[in-house]
């Protein structure tokens, strides 16, 4: 079991196959997400690691955060998730896990929080008919109708359903394609729609329903903190050369 990771939803798109067919994908962009810390089996009861992901102004991190953060030698993080890992899948504290983590073709699971839409009607929570348009209704339209106030059974039973709010709830969509990914964008284009608003957190990983393909790298794709950090120092080595 691998771990997943934290992306944002930039919206969706349609990309063209070589037959012409064209796929609705949702862009998704993973933007330095790394290891921030590990959970063990020793230690913790299980085995699991905490990514974070995207940069935070440093005086809107918790003082207790920011400690952890230091420990990890890592950025402050905007957001921060744990995934379950099996013991042969972690990967070190403070390595980048890139978008190539995923391949072209596997399935995964995506978790969003859907859009928020506040206080609805019965017809659009539920999908209710309504109330006929003629014969003796007016106004009352798109009401819901009785709700078991009358002699049998005599009361509302409890989670009837009714207007009320809608929206904003934690989801998971299950088996969604992952079409293509480009490693120095940080994109991973999923087939079909993801819950969420553009700009929201989007967490991704393998389909629990499905068979993981043989090309997947194990324990992850991923650069390692050494790698993050010479970088920048070679490119400045180059630019004063």
């Amino acid at each position: 079991m691998r771990s997943g990771v934290i992306a944002q939803k930039l919206g969706m798109t349609r990309i063209f196959t070589d037959a012409g067919e064209h796929v609705p994908v949702t862009v998704l962009k993973v933007d330095q997400c790394q290891v921030v810390a590990h959970r063990t089996k020793d230690k913790n009861g299980y085995t699991a690691l905490q990514v974070g992901v995207g940069k935070a102004k440093v005086k809107n991190v918790s003082k207790a955060e920011r400690g952890q953060f230091s420990v990890a030698k890592v950025e402050p993080k905007r957001k921060v998730a744990e995934f379950r890992v099996s013991e042969d899948a972690v990967i070190p504290v403070g390595a980048e896990i890139t978008a190539d983590h995923f391949v072209a073709g596997q399935f995964v699971d995506v978790t969003g929080t859907t859009t928020g839409k506040g206080f609805a009607g019965g017809m659009k929570r539920w999908n209710f008919g309504g109330l006929r348009a003629t014969h003796g209704v007016s106004v009352s339209h798109r009401s819901i109708g009785s709700t078991g106030g009358r002699q049998d059974p005599g009361k509302t039973f409890k989670n009837k359903k009714m207007p009320g709010h809608l929206g904003a709830e934690r989801v998971t969509t299950q088996n969604l394609r992952v079409v293509s990914t480009d490693v120095e964008r940080g994109l991973i284009l999923v087939e079909g729609a993801v819950p969420g608003v553009a700009g929201g957190w989007i967490y991704i990983r393998d389909a629990v329903k499905r068979k993981l393909p043989t090309d997947v790298p194990m324990p992850g794709k991923f650069r390692a903190a050494n790698d993050t950090a010479a970088a920048p120092a070679e490119q400045a080595v180059e630019e004063n050369a």
